[in-house]
């Protein structure tokens, strides 16, 4: 097949991931007519360029949360300081990696004796910014790439070994149901940092609330309260609260 031909393919094959939410290596070769062996050359190339993740037998599109921004958008900055409002001073918080969550970092300059750790080198970076130089720990662990995070069984070993006031975990997805969902497959880490913390803070646009997404991350009873902006109906917002949740709807 020509070069042009396998271009136009790869841009047909993008379309249809972004389109559907999810795409299989078998249904891809079916509906493309070429063998499994190409379309898994084709994802791979792909996932290298940015534009889709790989996932077990097929490809999924690159979560929002994974797109580079040049500044938090002001939904994100809303929510990082009405979560940060929730701190106070000399406490113990961890917080996971993701750009909401990172939106907190700025507002915690004001606060004093914070000990924080991350499994993100993003937020580890703003942290070591701040003029008030809060203690930073990192959980260390299996280093992914694609969300400049650490995982693993490492770094779940490191935050069992700590016990902390709050933590902060964002989500791609809001089930109003079961809990918040995810894009990642590695859901093991969020899961203990919400073990090993007293207080389980979820930062999360209204955007994301209804969006169902099959990795169920944390269920609501594992969760205190959902920091999100203004945008929240007040049906959803109910629905949250009768499930023991402090909602928090950050004002723009």
């Amino acid at each position: 097949m020509s070069k042009r031909n396998t271009q136009q393919r790869r841009h047909l094959i993008l379309a249809l991931v972004n389109e559907a939410g999810e795409a299989s290596v078998e249904q891809l070769a079916r509906q493309f007519e070429t063998s499994e062996v190409t379309i898994r050359k084709d994802l791979t190339a792909m996932e290298n360029h940015g534009l889709l993740l790989r996932r077990h037998g097929g490809a999924i599109p690159v979560p929002r949360e994974l797109v580079i921004e040049e500044a938090p958008s002001e939904v994100k900055r809303a929510i990082g300081r009405a979560a940060a409002a929730l701190i106070p001073d000399h406490h113990r918080i961890v917080i996971d990696y993701g750009r909401t969550t990172a939106a907190m970092i700025p507002e915690l300059e004001r606060k004093r004796g914070l000990v924080v750790m991350t499994n993100s080198l993003h937020v580890a970076n703003a942290l070591r910014e701040l003029e008030n130089e809060p203690t930073l720990l990192m959980t260390g662990g299996t280093w992914d790439p694609h969300f400049e995070a650490f995982q693993g069984q490492v770094a779940e070993q490191v935050l069992r070994g700590y016990d902390f006031d709050q933590a902060f975990i964002g989500a791609d997805g809001i089930d109003l149901e079961r809990g918040t969902c995810t894009f990642n497959e590695q859901i093991g880490l969020s899961r203990v940092m919400a073990e090993v913390a007293r207080e389980v803070v979820v930062l999360a646009e209204s955007s994301k609330v209804g969006r169902r997404i099959p990795n169920l991350e944390l269920s609501w009873d594992k969760v205190s309260a959902l920091v999100t902006d203004s945008g929240l109906e007040d049906e959803a917002k109910r629905q949250l609260e009768s499930r023991g949740l402090q909602v928090i709807r950050a004002p723009l």
